[in-house]
């Protein structure tokens, strides 16, 4: 579905100029030094990072499909376009640029935009780090005051004659200007909060080319040579497979950043902004057509190759942009600067932009991304693709990171560890790990065949997929075993019971627990039918419900409201095998419009499931508890709401966790006003005398205490629940609030402002959290963990709270696997 912002009216058009006008001046004062350090670090002429500026934020703003996305010269075109100039030269380069645009009009007009998305992170993170390393590596040359060589490893071998002749000045220039490119955000006072408003990038090129030029330093500066002699694209000359593997390296690394980017100027507006002024969200077809005129005017005027930048974008999104007009009116301005300021930009020093230059190549190895990737398991083909694209080049280095990542990805759908091993109670308990493919078949066959024909068996499936193949080996063993007088249970993860299918599927799912065996009169497991029938997954009454008791509670009512139930005769039945003979009659006897039982009616059943069912279990392990105390692991600081079960969401038992429950999983604060010392009563007695190791504060999607915070009209009456909600302003701040980190499930936009609220809440608690006395100096000893967690009741998913902050400063959900 396609969501359309509303017409704007001239009179807004007009209110939002001034806006627009000086997010224009701040992207403006960021572009201009990085693209004059692009040319440089490319070896083309430093206008044409100028024309590429101008002409990417003019026509790719003008065209583009992402309003807020500013587009010019970028770093990660840095090391292609490089290579290029050296093989072909400047003005064959530009002609390449030209047919890459065309490139890109092809792609949108085959409306290929989602599909450039379809890589890999690991690649593309890889690929951008990549290229970083190489841009370090060739700007630091300059920076120690010599020439950079011709490849990566070129430099990485120069490096020692570079450090035996070093260049004071060029160093001198170069320390001072990442000096001031590091310590300029972090400037302190009054007069530091007014200088910041300037951009890092600029101070620095700034600062070190009035301290070059006040002290005389003989050093390279830039040279702009007159426009009259500006050098024009040629007719491509070389090898015509050379020519179109360029085209459409250009092409596709400059469309798959553009895209990238547009995707994640949008979370950062969606997060930054109410719905009432958001621009429409991207058209990532439209905007690659923006790109593919953007380059092709570009590479016409003799300038850079051009792409989406998320630092610029960045920029502008948070110094207010409302429209397309700031990102035109920065090309504008680069246009003035590029005819008026020449004089001015000839004082910089070439070592200043490579010191900026070689601090972007730095920044693109993010330690986020790399986070990401080891957590994902994907590390092997982020390093592989780094690896090969400074050893390779950038062509290479995708393709080998896509023929890796395709390797791993087979490796995994094919490695599966099958054990088997016998118990001390004579039982042989075998494991399957992985998927269970026909490549398993031989391994599966082979460690089955160990078991005696008249032993009893538990075959544990750790998987979630099982093929035709592994089906037919398996089911084949059952019947068989069945036969010689052997007895088998089959199993999910982690001991949930589970049934193979009577008829063979094609792929049968086997890690979701289904329903189990029962009891045949010859005390063997009977095959009980297919997994799939939604009648059948009601746990028998016998099977072990240890810790279970969400189970139970299937079993004994149906939740859904009175008057929209239908109690078939099937169900009748079903309902016969799953509760006691009691139950059942009357159930039959009620019939369809029979009310939900409630109260202490519905409470006595529970407790009577409890004692029949799970007492007998659990006895022991709660025996040892009243004897040796408890020693829960964490504290479980979650909602009140009835749909969070903790014990099901966490897996957990008996012992295991501290729980405090209250409206909206809300710590006050210390010496709050109307605080409430219940909740840092038991943070105290948490903390300090059971010494848990963490606290967990665990939100979830639909809270009704985040819907009454979002809904709450000043001046109303105070209530109890009113002056307990005041603890969750804080929450409600900090979302409207630009000046702290927002926060996002991880691979998706907050579905509403409910959800984005329930998310920022989370992440204020545990900053609650800090402030309690005990829990400060627990972490300052360095032995209490804090953890976020969401769960989302309609998805049954749970989230984690990411370490750190993403490229974006986001505070990152992510999503909770099976084998997490």
């Amino acid at each position: 579905m396609t969501v359309t912002s509303p017409t704007r009216t001239t009179r807004e058009i007009r209110k939002d100029f001034p806006t627009d006008l000086s997010a224009s001046i701040a992207v403006f004062l960021i572009a201009l030094p990085l693209s004059l350090g692009i040319a440089l670090a490319t070896g083309a002429p430093l206008q044409a990072g100028l024309v590429a500026a101008a002409v990417g934020g003019i026509v790719g703003g003008w065209l583009g499909g992402a309003p807020l996305q500013v587009s010019g010269p970028a770093a990660g075109l840095t090391v292609v376009t490089a290579e290029l100039i050296q093989h072909y030269g400047w003005r064959t380069t530009c002609a390449i640029t030209v047919l890459a645009g065309v490139c890109q009009l092809g792609l949108a007009a085959l409306r290929t935009a989602r599909s450039a998305l379809m890589v890999s992170p690991a690649i593309v993170h890889g690929l951008l780090a990549g290229i970083g390393v190489t841009i370090a590596l060739a700007q630091l040359h300059i920076v120690l005051g010599g020439n950079p060589q011709s490849s990566a490893v070129a430099n990485v071998l120069g490096l020692p004659a570079q450090l035996a002749d070093l260049h004071p000045a060029a160093l001198g220039v170069s320390a001072l200007t990442l000096a001031v490119l590091l310590a300029w955000p972090w400037l302190p006072g009054r007069a530091g909060r007014v200088l910041r408003k300037a951009p890092a990038a600029l101070a620095a090129v700034a600062v070190a080319t009035a301290a070059a030029s006040l002290s005389g330093l003989a050093l390279p500066r830039v040279d702009l040579p007159s426009w009259r002699s500006h050098a024009l694209p040629e007719l491509p000359e070389g090898p015509v497979l050379g020519i179109l593997a360029a085209v459409l390296t250009i092409a596709l690394v400059g469309s798959v950043q553009s895209l990238l980017s547009a995707v994640a100027t949008d979370k950062l507006i969606a997060s930054e902004r109410g719905t009432d002024n958001r621009p429409p969200r991207a058209d990532l077809n439209r905007e690659l057509w923006g790109q593919g005129a953007a380059n092709i005017v570009s590479g016409a005027l003799g300038g850079l190759p051009v792409s989406g930048v998320a630092v610029r974008s960045v920029a502008n999104v948070k110094s207010g942009a409302v429209s397309r007009r700031s990102t035109m009116l920065h090309g504008l301005w680069v246009v003035l600067a590029a005819g008026l300021l020449v004089p001015v930009l000839d004082l910089i020093p070439l070592a200043t932009l490579a010191a900026l230059v070689m601090a972007v190549g730095v920044q693109m190895v993010s330690i986020t991304h790399l986070r990401s990737v080891t957590r994902h398991r994907e590390i092997l083909v982020y390093v592989t693709t780094i690896v090969a694209v400074v050893l390779g080049g950038v062509l290479e280095g995708v393709a080998i990171g896509i023929a890796v990542a395709v390797a791993l990805a087979l490796h995994r759908l094919a490695r599966t560890r099958i054990t088997v091993e016998r118990l001390d109670n004579g039982v042989h308990r075998v494991r399957a790990r992985g998927q269970l493919t026909f490549l398993a078949v031989p391994r599966l066959s082979r460690v089955l065949n160990q078991i005696p024909h008249d032993g009893h068996a538990v075959v544990e499936l750790d998987g979630s997929f099982m093929d035709h193949a592994a089906y037919e080996t398996l089911h084949d063993w059952q019947d068989s075993h069945l036969a010689h007088g052997g007895s088998l249970e089959v199993t999910g993860r982690a001991g949930s019971s589970a049934r193979l299918p009577e008829a063979a599927p094609v792929a049968a799912p086997v890690a979701a627990p289904v329903a189990a065996p029962a009891d045949g009169p010859d005390g063997r497991h009977a095959d009980a039918g297919h997994h799939g029938d939604r009648s059948r997954r009601a746990p028998q009454r016998g099977a072990h419900q240890c810790c279970r008791p969400w189970t139970p509670w299937q079993n004994h009512c149906d939740h859904r409201p009175a008057g929209t139930r239908t109690i078939t005769a099937a169900a009748a039945a079903e309902a016969a095998t799953t509760a006691t003979e009691a139950e059942a009659e009357a159930t039959e006897k009620a019939g369809p419009s029979a009310p939900r039982r409630r109260g202490a009616g519905q409470l006595a059943s529970g407790i009577s499931a409890f004692q029949r069912d799970t007492a007998p279990h659990v006895r022991d392990e709660l025996a040892r508890l009243a004897r040796e105390g408890q020693r829960p692991s964490q504290l479980f600081l979650t909602c009140a709401d009835s749909r969070l079960v903790t014990s099901m969401i966490t897996a957990s038992g008996p012992g295991d966790l501290f729980t405090v429950r209250n409206v909206g999983n809300l710590v006050p604060l210390p010496g709050a006003e109307s605080t409430d010392d219940s909740v840092a009563a038991a943070i105290e007695y948490a903390v300090d005398v059971l010494k848990v190791d963490s606290i967990t504060v665990c939100g979830h999607s639909g809270c009704g205490a985040m819907q009454a915070l979002l809904s709450s009209t000043p001046g109303a009456p105070m209530t109890p629940l009113r002056r307990w909600l005041k603890h969750g302003l804080p929450s409600l701040e900090r979302m409207a609030s630009r000046h702290h980190a927002w926060a996002r499930i991880s691979g998706r936009l907050p579905a509403d402002a409910v959800e984005q609220l329930c998310l920022t809440n989370v992440v204020q608690q545990l900053e609650h959290l800090r402030a309690h006395e005990s829990v400060a100096r627990r972490l300052a000893e360095g032995t209490l963990e804090l953890h976020g967690m969401y769960f989302h009741v309609g998805e049954a998913q749970a989230y984690l709270l990411s370490e750190g902050e993403d490229f974006f400063d986001c505070r990152i959900f992510d999503s909770v696997g099976q084998h997490a």
